[in-house]
């Protein structure tokens, strides 16, 4: 099986593939083992990627940018006179690897592709991704890989390294863009977040812009109106002047991470200005301390500490600054480790993530849900500046049986330092890992009889697992948190009768076009709200709960845009990392997609979106089903016989 696992950083992409049985190895791209993230946007429409993009912004920087991933966020690119939609620019990097990958397999396709991304990055960041990946034609068996998971894959596949089951492992991830810090538990069948935080304004882009600002003050007294020129370039020779100046400033940062002194160039008027490791390391401490301070309120979040844990893993290019490692050594009196190079490290390690490491499942999804929910660390971002103050530490959870209690001490290299009380063995890895047992939960209540219409199906009631109700719980609040992250949009046209827009609720809490989705479907026990193991609040939508005697529930959702509805449909599934089938539906005059997962036991969850309306539906079977597809068809979409 060939796989390709790609890395698509703020600053470079790094592929790697492994093919025809044999060990991973980083794709060339233009002769380069790492390839700029880069675009540029020629006058003809079409886009230039990686070193020829850069190569081309010498002569013309409007249509340039180097770091399309830290814009994310901002839908559109305008590149000179050209708007460019994100997505179009990461797939334009994606297509670059792709047609590389492809070449060097003979025109073949991988069969799977793995795509790394920040752990904290929520389902419309992952949608983006996903969404420039199908464009750039890598198929549709694509992977999404955490890069703390993958981090940890590759620290554990080295000679001499052990992350067994049990064990844990912070993975501290200083990129170009952002700083990213993760714990990682690994399990007998892969890893789980245990804990993560960031900071999105923390990364080498950062460094170099400090290092700017230091070179400005010493020469842009000479003539402040040049300095501001190429702070604030108005013609194409001030833009080429700048990107030239970014670009020497950033190789001279590099080279502080090697030598103790180096020369930044400057065009003229001003002179070449000399700075200094110590100067360097002087601007940037503040920040540093901040993501060393983040790391540690990371590991007390989990209930360890440092000496707890495998070790402190190094990755991203801008952790090669030598301060980090100092910083973490004094701070935490732990040497951190840094294998290889720390730019490759993630795309390397999707590769060793086994296929149920890749959605961070462990044997028992109850138990990894719930600690992962329980341990999220969360840390609000400084406002500005290196100086800012350091973020509050998050405290630890309150759980009866902590992260500390379930992943054992191993010994990472310990800075020499006086000696400490001996810390009790706990269990060896090899022992499971003690769950918080999870609250009872009431089987539905049985309610009077239907009025006279086609019955729904009874199927024989089974107890339903834990399992399941984590799952089905885990889901609707994603689901919920999900609302409020994401841009509103205006919905398309709907074949619906019922105005979509009209957000009017009757005694059941049906919208119109929440009730002709739902057809007789409304005739089974409906009432206002998402009720699922006792009523929760629905911020953002309006929600109907219908709970037929018969082990299923059906859930309606109306967003305020359809946008939402896939983008929560995504969100379901992904975040708390379901495998799912989708498959097309039509019925009543109406069609759209179902996403299904099996989730094991004869239990199931649907979710279905109707083209053109901002509805959802779910179907969860947490009684038993054999067939929920089925029952879908059958009784649930619209036009069914319900």
């Amino acid at each position: 099986m060939n796989v390709l696992s790609v890395d698509l950083g703020t600053s470079n992409t790094v592929a790697v593939l492994s093919a025809h049985g044999r060990p991973p190895r980083v794709v060339d791209v233009d002769g380069a083992s790492m390839m700029p993230s880069a675009v540029f946007a020629g006058e003809d429409g079409g886009l230039v990627v990686g070193r020829d993009a850069e190569r081309r912004a010498r002569l013309d920087p409007s249509r340039f940018e180097p770091n399309p991933k830290r814009r994310v966020d901002e839908g559109t690119l305008l590149l000179g006179d050209t708007v460019v939609p994100v997505t179009d620019a990461l797939a334009g990097v994606l297509r670059r690897v792709a047609d590389e990958t492809s070449r060097q397999l003979g025109n073949k396709k991988p069969d799977e592709v793995r795509l790394t991304h920040p752990a904290q990055w929520g389902p419309v960041r992952r949608n983006v991704l996903l969404s420039a990946a199908r464009q750039a034609g890598m198929g549709s068996n694509l992977v999404l890989v955490p890069e703390p998971v993958a981090a940890a894959a590759h620290f554990a596949s080295f000679p001499g390294q052990t992350l067994a089951s049990g064990q844990a492992l912070a993975v501290y991830d200083l990129g170009a863009g952002t700083f990213d810090v993760a714990i990682v538990g690994a399990t007998q069948n892969g890893f789980v977040v245990l804990a993560e935080a960031g900071l999105p304004d923390l990364g080498g882009l950062d460094v170099d812009q400090a290092l700017l600002e230091h070179v400005g003050r010493q020469v842009s007294h000479r003539d402040p109106a040049a300095w501001q020129r190429l702070l604030r370039p108005e013609s194409t020779g001030d833009r080429r002047a700048q990107r030239a100046l970014r670009e020497d400033v950033k190789a001279s940062k590099e080279a502080l991470s090697r030598h103790p002194q180096t020369e930044v160039p400057l065009p003229e008027p001003f002179d070449d200005v000399l700075v200094t490791r110590v100067e360097l390391e002087a601007l940037i401490r503040p920040g540093m301390l901040r993501s060393v301070e983040l790391l540690a309120a990371t590991i007390r979040s989990t209930g360890m500490s440092p000496d707890r844990l495998v070790g402190i893993y190094l990755v991203g290019g801008s952790s090669r600054i030598p301060l980090v490692a100092t910083l973490i050594a004094e701070q935490l009196r732990v040497v951190p480790t840094s294998l290889d190079q720390p730019e490759t490290a993630v795309a390397l390690g999707a590769h060793h993530v086994p296929q149920e490491g890749i959605t961070m499942r462990t044997g028992d999804m109850a138990s990894t849900i719930d600690a992962v929910r329980r341990s999220r660390a969360t840390v609000p971002p400084r406002t500005s500046g290196f100086n800012a103050q350091a973020p509050q530490a998050p405290q630890a959870p309150q759980t009866s049986a902590t992260p500390a209690q379930q992943f054992p001490q191993s010994g990472p290299q310990r800075v020499q330092g006086p000696p400490s009380r001996p810390i009790p063995v706990q269990a060896p890895p090899s022992a499971p890992i003690p769950v918080q047992s999870p609250p009872s939960i009431p089987t539905p209540v049985q309610h009077q009889q239907v009025p006279a219409h086609q019955p729904l199906p009874i199927p024989a009631q089974r107890q339903s697992s834990n399992k399941v109700w984590y799952v089905a719980t885990a889901i609707i609040a994603v689901v919920v948190v999900g609302i409020v992250s994401v841009i509103i949009a205006t919905s398309g046209g709907s074949s619906l009768a019922a105005d979509c827009t009209d957000k009017t609720t009757d005694e059941q809490g049906f919208t119109p076009c929440m009730r002709e989705v739902a057809g007789s479907v409304s005739d089974h026990n409906c009432e206002a709200g998402m009720d699922i193991n006792g009523s929760q609040p629905t911020p953002g939508a309006i929600a109907v709960t219908c709970k037929p005697d018969n082990g299923y529930y059906v859930l309606y959702h109306q967003f305020t845009s359809e946008d939402l509805v896939e983008a929560n449909i995504d969100a379901a599934f992904t975040t708390v990392n379901i495998d799912g089938t989708v498959g097309d539906w039509d019925g009543g005059g109406m069609s759209g997609k179902y996403h299904y997962a099996d989730i094991g036991g004869g239990t199931g969850l649907l979710m279905f979106s109707v083209s053109g309306t901002p509805i959802m539906g779910t179907v969860m079977a947490l009684s038993g089903s054999d067939d929920l597809v089925g029952f879908f068809n059958d009784h649930v979409k619209p036009g069914s016989g319900t």
